[in-house]
Formats: C-alpha cells, sequence, structure tokens
C-alpha cells in the first residue's frame, strides 16, 4: 500500500492531497490569511461567564466569541494563568517553569465561575475551528505539536505513545527524556520518535521549548485579543502528523515549500529521498490527474463500482449517505448476495468520504437491508477496517435492524466542499454569450495590446482545449496553410506559445509573460 502527497502552490492558496495507491483520500486547502486554525494560540478576554453553560465565552478577534467550556479548562488552568499575569506586569523575566510554583489544580466537576472573571485577560488555545455560525472552541490546556513529542506546558508527566509495543524502547524513551526535559514541561511522546537518535528528540524538544519562549515574549507585550503563535502551515502538520507513515512520493510544485519541507525532513533523510520537485508545464494536480478525481468525488452522486452510487446530504444536525445498488447487479447470486457484495463496496466508498470532504458529526448511512447476521456482521467490521487509517477520532456503531448505520467523527474544522456542478462553459450562467465568431478577434485584440503596446515579445496564452485547437489548427489539404496562432507571430513580431487547461471555460483565456507571470488586461 502506497502513500503519495501532493502539494501544489498557487498565489493565494495551497492544496494538499493524500494518495493512497494513486487514488486521492485527503483533500486540505490552505490560504495565505487562515487564522483561527486549530493550535493557534490567542490571548484574549473573557467576555461573559455562563454558569448555567458552565463555560465562558471569549473575545479572541473573531466576529463571533470563542467558547471556552469548563471541562477545557484543564486542571493546571490557574497556574496558567498566573503565570501569564505576572510574566504580561513584567514581574517574571524567565519563559521557564523550573523556579514557578503552581497553584492548586481545579476540580473536575467544579464551576466556572470560581476560576475565570469577566473582564479579564486569558491565553487560549484553537481546539476546533469556526464552524458555519459558531466562534472557535477555545481549551486553556495548552499544547505544542513537534516531530517526535508534543510539549505539555505546567506539566511534568511523560506519556509514551500506545502505538510503541515494545517495553524496551518505551523504557528508553522515559530515560532519555528524564535527563533532558526542562522541569515544569510535561510530553507525549509520539509514535514517529520510535528508534529515533537522542540528538534527533533533544533538537526536536529544543525547537517546542523554542516556541514556547518566543510565545511568552510576545505575550509580554500585545493587546488582546491577539493572535501570539499560529499552527504551522498545514502542509507541514500534515508532515508531522504522518511522519510515522510511509510515503512512496512527496510531490511538490514550488521552490519555496520544496525548501520548508527538506528542512522539516533533515531529520529522516530517507523520506527526503522521495520528495520531488515537479517541474512540468501543466498544473501539478492535472498532471497526476487530481482534478478529474475531485470532480467524480466531491458531488451530490458518487459512483463506486459496476455502476452502484451513494447519495450523500448535508443538514444543520448530520449528514445522510444512501447507498445504491444501481441498475447492475449479478444475475447468478441471490439478492442477500448482491446486497452484502454492494455494501461492502460501498463501505470502503463511505470511509473514503469522509476523509475526503472532512465531514464530522453525526453520519448516518442507509446500506441495502441485510437480514442474515453474519452479514451485518461482516459490514460492520469492513467498515471498521477501512477507517482504521482516519486520523480524526470516530465511532462506528452495528447496522441497526433498519439496516442504518450510526458514525461519530470528530468534527475540528469546516467540511470541505467543491462546487462540482460548472456554470455553463457558454454564457457563463447569464444565458446569453457573445457572438462566438468575434471570440478570436478578442483575442487578437489582447495579443496586439501585449506585444505592441506593453512590448512582451514572448507570451504565453492559455484556453480552454476546444479553443486552443481551434487557433493552432492548419488545413490538412493545404499544406502551406498557417495557424491563427502562427498568423499572430508573423503580424506581431513575436513568439506565442498556447496551452490548454480543461478548468477553464469556453471563453475564459489568460495572457503570461516570459516570466510566467499573468498580465492582467482590464
Amino acid at each position: 500500500m502506497n502513500y503519495d502527497l501532493v502539494i501544489s502552490s498557487q498565489p493565494s492558496k495551497v492544496d494538499i492531497a493524500l494518495l493512497k495507491d494513486k487514488k486521492l483520500v485527503e483533500l486540505h486547502e490552505e490560504t495565505g490569511n487562515s487564522a483561527f486554525q486549530v493550535g493557534d494560540l490567542y490571548l484574549g478576554r473573557i467576555r461573559k461567564v455562563m454558569p448555567g453553560l458552565n463555560a465562558a465565552f471569549i473575545d479572541v478577534g473573531y466576529e463571533k466569541d470563542g467558547f471556552q467550556h469548563y471541562l477545557d479548562l484543564g486542571p493546571r488552568v490557574k497556574t496558567m494563568m498566573k503565570f501569564i499575569e505576572l510574566t504580561r506586569a513584567g514581574k517574571l523575566k524567565s519563559p521557564m517553569l523550573d523556579r514557578f510554583r503552581p497553584e492548586a489544580e481545579i476540580e473536575k466537576t467544579g464551576k466556572i465561575s470560581d476560576v475565570l472573571d469577566q473582564g479579564k485577560e486569558i491565553l487560549v488555545q484553537v481546539a476546533k475551528e469556526p464552524i458555519s455560525t459558531k466562534g472557535p472552541r477555545l481549551t486553556t490546556e495548552l499544547s505544542f505539536a513537534g516531530k517526535f513529542m508534543v510539549l505539555v506546558p505546567f506539566s511534568d508527566k511523560v506519556s509514551i505513545s500506545q502505538k510503541i509495543k515494545t517495553n524496551e524502547e518505551k523504557k528508553r524513551l522515559k530515560d532519555i527524556f528524564k535527563d533532558i526535559k526542562p522541569k515544569g514541561f510535561g510530553l507525549i511522546v509520539r509514535t514517529a520518535a520510535q528508534n529515533k537518535k537522542v540528538s534527533d528528540l533533544e533538537a526536536d524538544l529544543n525547537d517546542l521549548v523554542e516556541r514556547w519562549t518566543k510565545m511568552i515574549n510576545k505575550v509580554k507585550n500585545v493587546k488582546p485579543p491577539k493572535r501570539v503563535m499560529g499552527e504551522l502551515s498545514r502542509s507541514s502538520s500534515m508532515l508531522r502528523d504522518m511522519l510515522s507513515s510511509e510515503f512512496d512520493k512527496i510531490y511538490v510544485d514550488s521552490n519555496e515549500v520544496h525548501t520548508e519541507i527538506s528542512k522539516y525532513l533533515e531529520h529522516a533523510p530517507e523520506k527526503l529521498k522521495k520528495l520531488q520537485r515537479y517541474q512540468g508545464t501543466k498544473p501539478l494536480f492535472e498532471h497526476l490527474g487530481l482534478n478529474k478525481q475531485i470532480k467524480a468525488a466531491f458531488g451530490k452522486h458518487v459512483t463506486f463500482k459496476n455502476g452502484s452510487y451513494l447519495v450523500i446530504e448535508h443538514t444543520e444536525a448530520l449528514h445522510v449517505i444512501d447507498v445504491n445498488s444501481g441498475p447492475r447487479t449479478n444475475a447468478d447470486n441471490d439478492q442477500e448476495t448482491n446486497a452484502l457484495e454492494v455494501n461492502l463496496e460501498a463501505a470502503k466508498e463511505v470511509a473514503r468520504q469522509l476523509r475526503l470532504r472532512d465531514m464530522g458529526g453525526i453520519i448516518v448511512v442507509d446500506f441495502i437491508d441485510l437480514h442474515k447476521a453474519e452479514n451485518r456482521k461482516a459490514l460492520h467490521q469492513m467498515l471498521k477496517d477501512e477507517m482504521k487509517d482516519d486520523r480524526a477520532k470516530h465511532n462506528v456503531l452495528p447496522p441497526s435492524k433498519f439496516g442504518l448505520v450510526q458514525i461519530t467523527r470528530q468534527r475540528v474544522r469546516p467540511e470541505m466542499d467543491i462546487k462540482t456542478k460548472e456554470k455553463c462553459p457558454s454564457c457563463g450562467g447569464s444565458g446569453e454569450i457573445e457572438a462566438s465568431v468575434l471570440f478570436d478577434t478578442e483575442i487578437e485584440n489582447s495579443v496586439s495590446f501585449v506585444m505592441n503596446e506593453q512590448n512582451e515579445k514572448t507570451i504565453t496564452l492559455k484556453v480552454h482545449p476546444y479553443i486552443a485547437s481551434y487557433l493552432t489548427k492548419t488545413e490538412s489539404w493545404w499544406p502551406l496553410s498557417n495557424s491563427i496562432v502562427k498568423g499572430w507571430k508573423k503580424q506581431f513580431n513575436g513568439q506565442i506559445t498556447v496551452e490548454s487547461s480543461t478548468n477553464y471555460h469556453f471563453m475564459e483565456y489568460h495572457i503570461y509573460n516570459s516570466r510566467g507571470e499573468e498580465i492582467r488586461l482590464n
């Protein structure tokens, strides 16, 4: 089983795709101004304490106040609040915790009004991104995630990942961190730390302590509400979270991202060899066939095998997925066998869709009815097995007697939603188009302006494939005939390269200079 990571950079965003055996299983989009991401730290102000909810609303600069529940305060919240208060007052000079005396831990079932006061400043971390009409969900139990460990301030506990099975390795890691861990900081040791050298582990720990130090130094001088530390980029976060997995290839199409990931993987040279800088002329996603996969996977109807398909609907309360067998079934099998075959294939696609769309909350799947208990058990096991790779916390209940399977899946950010219905390629949704006979004249005027008025003598013209074919075709019966583009080259005395993109509408075109920069025409 091979995993590929694909990172495509554009001026305004970065698209990240995870492939499993060349099939798209995760898709993420990171914009340049991404704020309120999971892991971001903010110095906020307590806007309102709600005893009835046992929660508080905190102003962190978002249009909706963040939600802080008592259960997300963590036992050491009083220690953290006192440390931040003294630091901002200038009474603490060092960001380290070895000499700081901790406060008493709060009760697990206490009242938020006994801990938080309206109007006071508080340091919080985003635990769940803003979704729909809700602001971010917050926590005061701070953590800093690294490649091999998670740093937890105001704690001294060292926890080892349960996926590390051997007692010898667990003891080795505990002994290492007992010697190098600064006092007042706890650690959660990740699976990726297994068999790593002490120098690599110490370097990662030092990086995390440095991030803590920079954050505390920034806290001293900011006015709330203000972000005091941002999470890593989404591409680096995915690499960090999946560092224990084996990538077959990591594709990037940007020198900046290539440098960032190379630096991130410097402690894993065996993975660094798999990093590839794509330099082709086609967009990276188009070159790997991902655009077609995205269009096929994000519609309301998703076909998966032999004409069977899913119908996916979304409501405010839950997601509903209906499994349909389609027109083609095996005539040699009985109804129960056919239903089981379709359901097992549907289970694979359902697990993929949950990850791909990042669907969270409650999901109800209406499978085709199965009458035999062993078949329902087989379906339940298949769905659980297919969701083992899903990093989001989830729970899959057995099928009910009505064939319904209920799934809960952790939701920490808005669902990925890609519109697969396109505007009419001719009219752009208006119902009217310019006379098509004038379209090549419009392009010719733009080319003339760019090459004569702006003196750009080497340009690339990107258009829909049909238009590209029209502009570059020659008459087969006349060997001396010229295409439209060849005529423009002679007329404007320059070099014109025509490239096609299936992402363009019929009457959409863009012109780029020799440096690959788009030339604005209006």
